[in-house]
């Protein structure tokens, strides 16, 4: 598998995809800066006006709800019902799910679009599937990964797609399988918007291949040892986030498969 993940890499690398984001503007520049460090191109764009003809252009598109207003839930919405219509795939980043009312609203609405991709930390996906009454503190989780499952499962079953689950151990599940990760470093969750910038990678991931399942597992493990690299060198998280984009951008072959930690 580790070689199958890595041209999963390198695809991004030669075709460059144009991934469409609507997302939250505390982690706009970090996100854009990790898709240019992977090969892919990003554009950052909520205006309703364009909507169509971006969706039509790009190979994908990411929606992350984290500063959720009225205007941007409106292009959300329009950007997701198009994408939908014409077989695009897109991401959706849950952000905050169950925190309030309104965004859950606006959650459960852009459901209906079937995301092909759902990203985002236990709490939120347990929220999002509404399995139990666990709490989200803001945008960080208050349940491990692996009490998510089972959401997720939930979720799959009902709008199909595949939900990643991020956490110490990313899992990614889909109607076949379940897969799990361990990559990473602690001090990844003191930088803002890491698990937005792996939203972001996988949107990149999913605009280049057939087999998205694969290409969510390429996304999500190269961010993974990417920051587990970085940390070696990194004396906190502000010179973590630097030598993490400097590392999604020259990692090797050598340095992804021996570090890569991946179980069924």
């Amino acid at each position: 598998m580790e070689k199958m993940l890595w041209e999963q890499v390198q695809l991004v690398k030669q075709k460059s995809p144009l991934v469409h984001n609507i997302t939250n503007y505390v982690v706009m520049n970090n996100t854009a800066n990790a898709l240019l460090a992977v090969g892919a191109s990003p554009i950052m764009s909520h205006a309703k006006s364009e909507i169509p003809e971006m969706i039509n252009i790009a190979h994908s598109m990411v929606i992350n709800i984290g500063t959720l207003d009225e205007y941007w839930a409106e292009a959300m919405l329009m950007a997701a019902k198009e994408a939908h219509s014409i077989g695009k795939p897109w991401v959706l980043d849950p952000v905050g799910a169950g925190a309030t009312s309104f965004r859950d609203g606006i959650l459960n609405q852009l459901l209906q679009y079937k995301p092909t991709v759902i990203r985002g930390n236990a709490s939120e996906v347990i929220a999002l599937a509404k399995a139990n009454t666990t709490a989200t503190k803001g945008v960080d989780s208050t349940a491990q990964s692996n009490e998510a499952i089972g959401a997720a499962q939930n979720i799959v079953s009902q709008h199909h797609g595949i939900v990643c689950i991020s956490g110490e151990t990313d899992i990614i599940v889909d109607s076949q399988q379940t897969l799990f990760i361990k990559n990473g470093h602690p001090m990844m969750t003191k930088v803002t918007g890491l698990g937005c910038s792996a939203t972001a990678l996988i949107g990149a991931f999913i605009g280049v291949t057939e087999n998205k399942t694969l290409a969510v597992t390429a996304a999500m493990a190269l961010i993974g040892i990417a920051g587990e690299l970085a940390s070696q060198e990194s004396k906190g998280p502000g010179s973590l986030q630097l030598n993490l984009t400097d590392k999604l951008y020259n990692m090797s072959e050598e340095e992804f498969t021996s570090h890569l930690k991946i179980e069924r």
